[in-house]
């Protein structure tokens, strides 16, 4: 009699190796607060020495107590209403029990089987829809430490603790496996960080203030942890190249471990750590410091600003703007307060040349929306509105604007930089006098012209251009162009051949 073969034990390892991507993401964000978690040290840390914002308490000394920080919990309330999280009666506060050298009491301070929120859900753009990302849960913890490893991460002679860090309150927003590629999950983070910094909640260019710990495996297969992924590009490489390493383990046959691995982002890999830890190995219990937080009738005290989602449709409703524009302009909330600032009597104008131009050039340099001035934006899209300029000088104005910011911190105006730079768009006589002498430079071009030969006309409009240094309205020189050409003897031209 014949056995039926398991589906999973049918297909060959090749097969299996194509099976749908898992991934779950553990987001650690920290709250943008004056002061730690459980003590009254200062969290403005960054710029000081190491070791210089620490007390007794945030250092585990013996005898010490904590207190929590209201400010704190209201932040983490904020981020779960906005999640639409489910908030419990009660939340508690237990110890997380494992030795590393940057957590100085042997024990973090964290939240385990009564979290201050359950559930809840974040909209991302899909391939062709929004998609809905649940949330198992949101809860708080304290920070550890930081290590400073001597010679490198991942060949480190000796490493150095900073307990700076130590005692920063943060957010642990942990998703079900809701994911299905590196794209969807720099998505969502992306979505995440604009949400909490529309919440004032949150500093993304603070270092250090957003830590991933990404869950992967293929369908079918073991799930591989990567640890403290510290950027937003970070997570997308490391995710891309532990699915890819995972897929080759499949194909050549052999078992996926379960395992805890590092991202190391210099080399773009993932390097082998430990054995994954099981919940119990850490020894949970409640801490018996900290009395269970109440924090439910908190939430009728705690308001929600506009949110990304409310305002992208804003946009779209008030401004005219097409959806693609909204999402970019509302996706970080620095730029879309620059847009409203600049948007003006043409905000479908202004939309498309801050997402489209400035966006872009100021990613090139590495800059951010906060460098320029609101003031000089305007008066640069006015230019072009009143057809001073073309849009091909209009990018060349920004582009010295943005070097000048870039290098100095101040740049001239946009009607300076036209001026000196003679960028005024060319008409009348000067346009003329370039087009005739284009048809005395470029006699084979002209006859090709004449015989009906469209890319002949882009030939001589782009010399024409050059000696104009793109000054021209391109409407205005095909037609005299046409003209031109039509006027020479014996030729009759069409001047809707452009």
């Amino acid at each position: 009699m014949e056995q039926d073969i398991p589906a999973g034990e049918a297909m060959s390892a090749s097969e299996r190796a194509k099976g749908m991507v898992i991934i779950g993401l553990e987001i650690h964000c920290q709250l943008n607060t004056a002061t730690k978690l459980f003590c009254g040290c200062s969290t403005d840390y960054r710029d000081d020495g190491p070791n210089t914002h620490v007390c007794p308490v945030c250092l585990g000394l013996p005898g010490t107590m904590p207190v929590i920080n209201k400010k704190a919990v209201e932040f983490a309330l904020k981020v779960a209403k906005a999640f639409n999280c489910e908030i419990p009666e009660i939340c508690e506060f237990s110890r997380k029990n494992y030795f590393y050298p940057d957590l100085p009491k042997g024990y973090q301070i964290t939240q385990y089987d009564k979290p201050l929120a359950n559930g809840g859900y974040v909209e991302i753009e899909g391939e062709d829809r929004e998609k809905r990302i649940r949330l198992t849960r949101i809860h708080m913890e304290e920070d550890p430490g930081r290590l400073v490893h001597k010679g490198g991460g991942d060949r480190a002679r000796y490493s150095l603790v900073d307990y700076n860090r130590s005692g920063v309150p943060l957010i642990e927003i942990v998703t079900e496996p809701d994911l299905r590629s590196p794209k969807e999950a720099r998505r969502l983070l992306n979505k995440l960080r604009a949400t909490l910094e529309y919440l004032s909640v949150f500093d993304s260019e603070k270092e250090g203030s957003l830590r991933v710990d990404a869950n992967i495996s293929i369908e079918g297969s073991e799930r591989v942890e990567v640890k403290n992924i510290t950027s937003y590009k970070g997570v997308e490489k490391a995710l891309t190249f532990e699915i890819t390493r995972q897929r080759n383990i499949i194909r050549r046959g052999q078992q996926v471990e379960r395992e805890t691995r590092h991202f190391v982002e210099t080399r773009g890999i993932t390097t082998a750590g430990r054995t994954k830890v099981q919940e119990n190995d850490y020894r949970y219990f409640p801490e018996p410091d900290l009395t269970p937080l109440a924090v439910q009738g908190w939430l009728k005290d705690i308001a929600l600003p506009e949110l990304p989602d409310a305002r992208r449709e804003r946009f779209v409703q008030q401004y005219g703007v097409s959806l693609n524009h909204a999402r970019t302009l509302t996706g970080d909330l620095k730029l879309a307060e620059f847009y409203e600032k600049v948007a003006g009597t043409d905000p479908v104008l202004s939309a498309t040349w801050v997402a489209d131009t400035l966006l872009g050039e100021l990613n090139y340099r590495n800059a951010a929306i906060g460098i320029v001035d609101p003031a000089q934006f305007i008066e640069l899209i006015e230019l072009l509105r009143q057809e001073t300029i073309t849009e091909k000088s209009c990018v060349e104005v920004l582009r010295t604007m943005l070097d000048q910011l870039v290098e100095t911190g101040t740049s001239e105006s946009p009607k300076q930089i036209v001026e000196r730079l003679n960028l005024a768009k060319s008409g009348g006589d000067v346009l003329a006098v370039a087009i005739s002498e284009v048809l005395v430079e470029c006699p084979q071009a002209v006859v090709d012209y004449q015989n009906g030969k469209k890319g002949a006309g882009n030939f001589l409009a782009g010399q024409v251009m050059k000696k104009t240094r793109g000054r021209a309205d391109p409407r205005e020189l095909n037609r005299l162009l046409a003209e031109a050409i039509a006027t020479q003897e014996g030729v009759t031209v069409a001047s809707d051949n452009h």
